[in-house]
């Protein structure tokens, strides 16, 4: 199983929300319509790039970046102070309108998924820590297996797991994003010779049993065209939180 992530030059903003109005959890998940905001102001800010309106990661932890709010007038000016001219920036949502010069160089859409009472999470005792001694192998598995981007320091961003035969990784997962009171599954990966042994789901239930153990709550992205991917989550107890848009703009060259 492969979780899908985005291009690196995209970004996740939520469109639509299914959660249940006038929940307990509504105000709580109030934070995921802006989580890279909310995880670059909060648990990764001692990694944050950029200017009051603008943040984004270094260039070989995550090609992510976020705004503090598209109603902004003042956004477009700091993105370019940023990212520059005639460079591709993550987001907008599609319904945002362009200014003048400005260009969509890419939109797809996705999905934003959220734990249930339904998740039955575990440790996994075959799972074992990675860190900056098997990025070579981490970028190994993930040139082998294409889960989306996934860079020499993206380590950095939280645990990651992995499951080893005969030496080799074959399976990965970790943590990306981390809003407040929330963190990101990602990169979960098994190697095209290894699938179909439930690797990526022991994985993705690791590192969800690790993030409650820490008091905060699994969530995750997929591509909005991933049907198998996002069945897999809502049988392992995940459910549909919002649609989100995947993309990026160009800006102005002069």
């Amino acid at each position: 199983m492969t979780t899908t992530t985005t291009t690196t030059t995209t970004t996740t903003t939520t469109t639509t929300t299914d959660a249940p109005a006038g929940t307990p959890d509504e105000a709580s998940e109030a934070v995921l319509d802006n989580p890279r905001w909310s995880s670059l102001t909060g648990a990764h800010a001692h990694l944050a790039e950029g200017n009051d309106l603008v943040l984004r990661y270094p260039a070989d932890v995550s090609p992510f970046a976020a705004v503090r709010s598209w109603d902004d007038p003042d956004v477009w000016d700091a993105i370019v102070d940023v990212a520059g001219r005639g460079a591709e920036f993550p987001g907008p949502p599609a319904d945002v309108v362009l200014p003048a010069g400005w260009e969509r160089a890419s939109l797809h859409e996705g999905v934003q998924l959220v734990e249930t009472d339904r998740l039955r999470t575990r440790a996994d005792d075959e799972a074992v820590v990675l860190g900056a001694e098997d990025v070579p192998d981490m970028l190994a598995l993930v040139e082998r297996s294409r889960p989306g981007p996934f860079l020499p320091r993206t380590y950095l961003m939280g645990r990651y797991v992995g499951i080893r035969r005969g030496g080799r990784l074959v399976a990965m997962a970790g943590e990306r994003l981390q809003p407040e009171g929330w963190t990101e599954i990602s990169a979960v990966t098994t190697d095209p010779d290894h699938r179909g042994q439930g690797l990526a789901t022991r994985l993705v239930l690791d590192v969800a049993h690790h993030v409650r153990e820490r008091g905060a709550r699994p969530m995750l992205h997929a591509a909005g065209n991933n049907a198998n991917a996002i069945r897999l989550y809502e049988n392992l107890g995940f459910r549909l939180r919002a649609r989100t848009a995947f993309g990026a703009v160009r800006t102005p060259s002069a």
